[in-house]
């Protein structure tokens, strides 16, 4: 898992990845986006810092660390919005561009449920 703005070798570690059979977890431009997610659509271009003052505002005293009991509740909603962008981005060939979070396919899978997209 990790973040585009963060990782130097894209391109490379999507290649190793894939050659050792492992799914990558990735958000554009950030992990917080999957949070942001939790609480509202997100279809433009957005920066990390915007996406971080986002989460601040929706989760009290929001600094890296994600609080359980907020976002829980609105996890069926996370994973849908996550799931249609990533659809969206789709029918415009844009995979992968900003916005974009795959991290709900994880989460999925570490819970034992089939992704539902």
């Amino acid at each position: 898992m990790f973040d585009i703005d963060e990782h130097p070798l894209i391109p490379e570690a999507k290649d190793q990845a894939k050659a050792n059979g492992i799914e990558l977890a990735i958000s554009n431009p950030c992990f917080e986006l999957w949070a942001l997610l939790h609480f509202r659509d997100q279809r433009a271009h957005i920066e990390r810092g915007k996406v971080q003052h986002l989460c601040r505002s929706h989760m009290r005293g929001y600094e890296k660390e994600l609080d359980y009991e907020t976002l829980q509740p609105k996890y069926s909603d996370a994973v849908r919005r996550a799931g249609d962008l990533e659809k969206w981005h789709g029918s415009r060939g844009t995979v992968g561009a900003n916005p974009s979070s795959t991290v709900y396919r994880l989460v999925e899978r570490i819970k034992g449920q089939p992704s539902p997209h």
